[in-house]
């Protein structure tokens, strides 16, 4: 286990460097002048050349990233160069609207996914059930934005049950009406996954009734569903848990899109807010942050993955 654990480190820390890299050389070929951009078009060119000098704009390309990613691994992401404020205190804020959403998004696709699919899998010559297959795959291929639009349309403009566009202002200080403003962008994101995981569960569970030691624990005299729940779904349980490091990434890009749709003040929307006005600085290091946030899970996944499913381990051991 402690060779695994080495590994996967080191396998983390490489794709946390060539993520950086990439993200900065990114962000290098976007068109036009970062410091006239910021200057304005009726900035002059002394102004521009001591704008340039202040962001560091006139540093050697490795000067710029060496002096960018040592402030990052000591925690100074610096600041904004649109707002002045610290950009690390901008992320927490903004996370504070991003991560519930994406919480609140990952239970509704696991309620809705979970049930569903196993229900679909035994049943699945039901009518019900290729009802629900046939409804996974339209959900699964809908776009977000139209799922987004459709959520507003009937569920707070015909119906008036949810709100439709922003959050309070007082932010958390009000449970109950964050949450309502949550509720319908969470509906829209964790649906859509929600229709992906359940094609998956079912295809899983579908396999675990047609393994062999589900068919020998029938054949020992458990019913159908008791060998499913007792031998079969603890199987289905460890497919699902590798697959959650991709759902969450798709959650992430999902609340990128959703806030700007429903005016939400969180990562995505300040993201897109901070690419229009070439805040360089806080553009990378945000990418750099949600870009980390998921390799991290995704490494906490697998060691999850490792100590739960013995035979990883036994075949570690060989």
């Amino acid at each position: 286990m402690s060779r695994f654990l080495l590994v996967r480190a080191l396998t983390l820390a490489a794709g946390l460097v060539l993520a950086s890299l990439i993200i900065f050389a990114a962000l290098r070929l976007l068109p036009g002048d970062v410091a006239q951009v910021i200057g304005g078009t009726s900035a002059s060119p002394e102004k521009i050349a001591a704008l340039r000098e202040r962001l560091g704009l006139n540093l050697p390309l490795p000067e710029q990233y060496l002096d960018w990613i040592g402030g990052v691994l000591t925690g100074r992401l610096g600041a904004s160069v649109v707002s002045g404020g610290s950009i690390s205190a901008e992320i927490l804020e903004k996370a504070q609207v991003t991560v519930p959403l994406v919480v609140y998004a990952l239970v509704i696709a696991l309620v809705v996914a979970l049930p569903l699919g196993v229900a679909s899998a035994y049943r699945r010559h039901a009518l019900p059930s290729r009802a629900l297959s046939v409804l996974g795959v339209v959900a699964a291929a809908v776009p977000i934005v139209w799922a987004g639009l459709l959520a507003i349309i009937v569920f707070s403009q015909w119906l008036g049950w949810l709100p439709a566009q922003g959050f309070p202002r007082g932010g958390w200080a009000d449970p109950l009406a964050a949450i309502r403003s949550l509720t319908l962008p969470a509906l829209t994101i964790g649906l859509v996954v929600g229709a992906i995981l359940f094609r998956f569960v079912k295809s899983a569970t579908l396999g675990a009734l047609g393994a062999d030691h589900v068919r020998t624990a029938m054949a020992q005299g458990r019913t159908r569903f008791g060998a499913l729940v007792r031998h079969g779904l603890p199987g289905v349980g460890l497919s699902i848990v590798s697959l959650l490091g991709l759902q969450i990434a798709e959650l992430l890009v999902g609340a990128v899109v959703i806030e700007q749709l429903f005016s939400l003040p969180g990562l995505g929307r300040m993201l897109v807010a901070d690419v229009g006005s070439r805040d360089l600085i806080k553009v990378q290091s945000t990418l750099f942050v949600l870009t980390a946030v998921i390799l991290v899970l995704g490494a906490l996944i697998d060691v999850a993955h490792r100590l739960i499913d013995p035979r990883l381990r036994v075949e570690e051991g060989r």
